[in-house]
């Protein structure tokens, strides 16, 4: 299966379904409100290996192909393999109402898409103007297809400006946002990309420094999407530096590392971090932002296992 690298994808860029009878059963999830189904039936659990899972998976439909350039197909597979959720890059170039047809018919949310990608950098001001400009059409974009996060990206290294100043820009463009994420009630989000291996130049790469600027914007339509895979490149200690930042999390994402592949796949001990989240009271979605090793089902057997804790 061939994937598209984020970086190009983004460079330029301004559920379930219906289920079919199981035998199962539903008790009070141990960490808060939600259910779970415990499924009695092997064979349900193989063909639709995410199905009855606690934690809340959702399918990047970007790195899992699942054999189809179709990305409303990706969304009808996704489902067929149990995932309550998706995920995508940039909305702009897709077929939103095919998206949203497949999303509708297979009862799938979608979470969360990318509303603004690295280039131009939000982190310079002279393109904060453009930068309201395409959240106002993405917040739009995301009442249109339910989704409740757009993924702001902060942006490649300025000539001439320090972190400190880079940073600065980010949070002024953020706090001019607020508004029109206020009005469409969509939280926007930032997130750390490493760049010891896949964004070499990006401004923003370390938890503290994230927390920093969700803390100066201070607004809850401004939050941080945490990427366990990035943050284990850059800084490690993911159980730690969660506590430290949990409070600002409204989304996470995650892929074992090294190679960016489905937990079981590296040196992440995901089962520990989901235990983890939950004991922090988390219970909002998990973006599988993977690249399937051995193909999509058995990436997906392995997010069943790692669901263990």
């Amino acid at each position: 299966m061939t994937t598209i690298d984020r970086r190009t994808l983004l460079g330029s860029s301004l559920a379930l379904a219906a289920t079919a009878p199981l035998a199962s059963a539903r008790r009070q999830d141990e960490w808060g409100d939600a259910t779970f189904v415990l499924l009695d039936d092997k064979q349900d659990s193989v063909a639709r290996p995410i199905q009855g899972l606690r934690t809340k998976f959702a399918c990047n439909i970007e790195m899992w192909g699942f054999g189809t350039n179709d990305h409303a197909e990706r969304i009808r597979k996704a489902a067929d393999m149990g995932f309550q959720g998706v995920e995508f890059w940039p909305w702009r170039g897709k077929d939103l109402d095919a998206l949203a047809k497949a999303a509708k018919d297979t009862k799938l949310e979608i979470t969360q898409f990318v509303g603004w990608g690295f280039d131009p950098g939000l982190n310079d001001p002279k393109n904060h103007d453009a930068f309201l400009k395409e959240i106002e059409a993405s917040c739009a974009t995301a009442n249109r297809l339910g989704a409740k996060w757009v993924l702001c990206i902060a942006g490649n290294d300025q000539p001439g400006m320090t972190k400190e100043q880079m940073h600065q820009n980010v949070i002024d463009g953020l706090k001019k946002a607020v508004p029109i994420a206020e009005k469409a009630n969509v939280t926007l989000m930032i997130e750390p990309l490493n760049t010891r291996v896949d964004h070499r130049g990006h401004c923003l790469s370390t938890s503290p420094d994230m927390l920093r600027i969700a803390k100066a914007v201070g607004s809850k339509h401004v939050k941080i999407c945490w990427d366990f895979y990035h943050l284990q490149v850059t800084e490690g200690d993911l159980c730690g530096h969660l506590k430290e930042g949990i409070d600002e999390v409204c989304y996470i994402q995650f892929a074992d590392y090294p190679g960016r592949h489905e937990p079981g796949t590296g040196e992440i001990a995901y089962n520990r971090i989901f235990r983890a989240a939950a004991e922090l009271g988390y219970k909002g979605w998990w973006g599988a932002e993977l690249s399937p090793l051995e193909g999509e089902q058995k990436a997906a057997e392995r997010l069943r296992a790692a669901d263990v804790w």
